[in-house]
């Protein structure tokens, strides 16, 4: 389950999840990350359930927004999910850990597209090892936490 804590409040709100681990929309399990977007909507990277969740303020379940076919390696799918960022346009990055890549998710869409990685596990400059979290900087390029790698790689997506 997923709690918002007000400041200076020690009993936080419900927004996620609460109804014991599996993966029914009113779900979670493993989750790892979370992004909060300004309309409060709770994103969630849903790890052994391999998507990632929104939850919109006050929903009683969330809506998959990426991933949500199983574990593969499928465009469709992702494996072990970690890091998330939101877009203004609501396009999901996400680290897809055991796939050794980042994928982009645009709103509403069924399936991602390789913006990092996605060549192996290897220390290559095209390759990541485990990816663990991502950032973006104010002029878009992209931050990856390469774990395995114990590195920090810099992506030009645009």
């Amino acid at each position: 389950e997923v709690k918002r804590f007000r400041t200076g409040e020690n009993q936080g709100t419900l927004v996620a999840g609460g109804n014991g681990q599996g993966n029914r929309l009113d779900q979670l399990s493993d989750p790892y990350y979370v992004f909060v977007d300004r309309d409060h909507s709770v994103y969630v990277s849903d790890n052994a359930n391999h998507r990632v969740m929104k939850w919109e303020e006050g929903a009683k379940q969330g809506i998959v927004v990426a991933g949500g076919q199983g574990s593969g390696c499928d465009l469709t799918q992702l494996n072990g999910p970690l890091g998330i960022v939101v877009d203004q346009l609501g396009t999901v990055y996400v680290v897809d850990r055991s796939n050794h890549r980042i994928m982009r998710w645009p709103k509403g869409s069924t399936q991602g597209t390789i913006i990092a990685g996605g060549n192996g596990s290897g220390s290559g400059s095209n390759q990541l090892s485990y990816p663990y979290g991502l950032s973006f900087d104010r002029h878009g390029n992209l931050y990856v936490a390469d774990q395995s790698n114990h590195r920090i790689q810099k992506f030009d997506i645009e």
